[in-house]
C-alpha cells in the first residue's frame, strides 16, 4: 500500500498538526521508510514560480521523490503538508505520477487540512488509506497528560493537570512545550510550577515581546526577542504565541465579552483578557491561519535542527507575525 491521506479539521491547530504528522510518522515506519521528504505547499498565491501552469519551487521536489527510487533497494517516501493548497497544475502532476510510480517502492502521504484536492483522494481510496484526525477536546488533553507523563516518568499531579488545562485549554502541543521545559528541573511538576511559568507575567520580557508582536512593531519585537534569548528558551516564546493565537481566535468568533471569557477560561477581570478582546479585529482569519502554521512549523525547527538555526527561525517567525497579527 503506497498511497495514504490524513484529513484533520479545516481550521486546524497545533494540536491537530501534531496529530497529523505523528500519524504520518507512524505510517512511513510501519512501510520500512526512514527519511521520508518532506513538502511543504504554500499558500495559492504565494511561492516563485506561481504562474498556475508549473509546479512551484516548493512543491517541485515532490516529482524526484516519486519518480526515484532507492539506490539500496528501500522505499522511498514523501509527505506532502497542507495538500488542500495545491495548484490545479500541480494535482495533475502529481496524479500522474502516482499513476505511473509503483506503491511497492514509494510510499506518499498527503497531510490537508478540511478537504483533500479530489483527483489526489480517489487517487488515495483506490489504492490505498485516508484517516482523519477529529478537533482535540479538553477531555482528550487531560487523557494525553496522563499518557505523556508516564511515558516522560514525570509526576503531574490532578491540580497540576487541572492548571495545565485551565492555561492551554485543549492544546496538547502548547502543553508538551510547557511540559518539557518545566521537567528540566525536576520530575515532578506542581500546580505551582505551571502557574508561576505560563501565567500572565507583565514583569518579564515575554509580555513586552508579545505586546510588539501582537502591534506590529517589527523593530520593538526583534530587540524584545534578542533580550528573550539572552535567558529564556526559544519553546517558551513558542508556548506562550500559540496561547496568544489561540486566545485571538476565540475572541475573533465569539460573539460578545462573556461568551469569550467563558471558552477561553479567562478571566475577566483580567487586563490582558479584556485588550484581546479590544483588538479582536485587528489580525484575519487568514493571519490567524498564517501564524499558527508558522508557529508549528517553527517548533519543529528548534526541535529537529541545530542550535544555530534557532533565532534566524524565531527572528523570521517574529516579522511574519507582527505582518499577520496586526493586518
Amino acid at each position: 500500500m503506497g498511497w495514504y491521506a490524513i484529513i484533520g479539521p479545516r481550521e486546524a491547530g497545533a494540536t491537530e498538526r501534531e496529530h497529523m504528522l505523528t500519524r504520518a510518522a507512524e505510517i512511513f515506519a510501519a512501510e520500512g521508510v526512514d527519511d521520508p521528504h518532506r513538502v511543504d505547499v504554500p499558500g495559492k498565491g504565494q511561492g516563485s514560480g506561481d504562474d498556475g501552469a508549473t509546479l512551484r519551487d516548493a512543491v517541485q521536489s515532490v516529482v524526484p521523490a516519486l519518480q526515484s527510487g532507492s539506490l539500496f533497494g528501500g522505499k522511498t517516501g514523501v509527505l506532502v503538508v497542507d495538500s488542500q493548497q495545491l495548484l490545479k497544475s500541480e494535482i495533475d502532476a502529481i496524479v500522474e505520477m502516482l499513476d505511473n510510480a509503483d506503491p511497492d517502492q514509494a510510499v506518499a502521504v498527503f497531510l490537508a487540512a478540511g478537504t483533500l484536492p479530489a483527483p489526489i483522494k480517489k487517487k488515495v481510496d483506490a489504492g490505498g488509506k485516508l484517516e482523519r484526525v477529529k478537533v482535540s477536546t479538553e477531555r482528550d488533553a487531560a487523557a494525553w497528560i496522563v499518557n505523556y507523563a508516564k511515558a516522560q516518568h514525570l509526576r503531574i499531579d490532578q491540580q497540576a493537570r487541572t492548571e495545565l488545562i485551565a492555561t492551554f485549554g485543549s492544546n496538547t502541543a502548547q502543553m508538551k512545550n510547557a511540559i518539557d521545559q518545566l521537567a528540566i528541573s525536576g520530575s515532578t511538576i506542581s500546580a505551582n510550577d505551571v502557574r508561576d511559568n505560563f501565567t500572565n507575567r507583565p514583569d518579564e520580557p515575554l509580555w513586552f515581546l508579545g505586546d510588539a508582536i501582537m502591534a506590529g512593531n517589527e523593530g520593538e519585537a526583534l530587540r524584545r526577542l534578542a533580550d528573550f534569548l539572552q535567558h529564556q528558551h526559544p519553546l517558551i516564546l513558542l508556548s506562550y504565541l500559540e496561547g496568544e493565537v489561540r486566545k485571538r481566535s476565540l475572541a475573533a468568533v465569539s460573539p460578545d465579552y462573556d461568551s469569550f471569557v467563558s471558552v477561553a477560561k479567562a478571566n475577566p477581570n483580567s487586563y490582558a483578557t479584556k485588550k484581546i478582546w479590544r483588538d479582536k479585529t485587528r489580525a484575519t482569519g487568514a493571519g490567524l491561519a498564517h501564524s499558527v502554521t508558522a508557529i508549528a512549523r517553527a517548533d519543529l525547527t528548534i526541535k529537529t535542527m541545530p542550535e544555530a538555526t534557532h533565532r534566524v527561525t524565531l527572528e523570521r517567525l517574529t516579522v511574519a507575525m507582527c505582518h499577520w497579527m496586526s493586518r
